[in-house]
């Protein structure tokens, strides 16, 4: 049978009150931030991208069944730039700062900025993207362990949200991929 939950409260409640401009960022996590917020800015760039990507998509797709697929490109774009909503909010409360400058954005990212010349390919573009970034979030899952659940949970959510931008280029492209 497990243990009954144990903990100091009154030690707890003390180092709360004596760091509270630290925000999120407890004492524990506190040296380990520098290289997480740094993951979660390679992270935001990817995000960025990908809704580049994803508009691009949205206003040049062509072609007899170009208005369904359009339709799912600018929903994702939405997605993608609500992850990248999230991670700048966790990136500022981890005490660091949203890259958001352009220069160099394409070589902090994941994924690359591929636009297709038709709207297979453009699919196929978006399904390699969403497979780079179930693979990276992945391994930044694993690389996070227990150090900053916060941060885990926020990449597990997203990664479900990527698993299922995946599975409906998969379903769009048919047996074509």
């Amino acid at each position: 049978m497990k243990e009954p939950f144990k903990t100091d409260l009154q030690a707890i409640r003390q180092r709360a009150r004596a760091h509270m401009a630290d925000g999120a960022v407890i004492a524990s996590r506190k040296g380990d931030v520098g290289p997480i917020i740094d993951v979660l800015n390679e992270v935001l760039a990817t995000e960025i991208v990908c809704v580049l990507r994803y508009k691009n998509h949205y206003y040049t797709a062509t072609g007899i069944d170009s208005s369904g697929v359009a339709a799912e490109f600018l929903e994702t774009a939405a997605e993608e730039q609500q992850h990248a909503d999230w991670i700048s909010a966790r990136i500022v409360q981890l005490g660091g700062k949203p890259n958001f400058d352009p220069a160099g954005l394409a070589t902090r990212a994941h994924s690359e900025y591929e636009e297709g010349d038709s709207l297979e390919a453009m699919m196929k573009e978006d399904l390699v993207a969403e497979r780079i970034a179930v693979e990276t979030y992945t391994e930044i899952i694993k690389w996070l362990g227990e150090d900053d659940p916060t941060t885990r949970e926020l990449m597990i959510k997203i990664l479900a949200m990527e698993e299922e931008h995946a599975e409906e280029f998969v379903s769009l492209l048919g047996k074509k991929a």
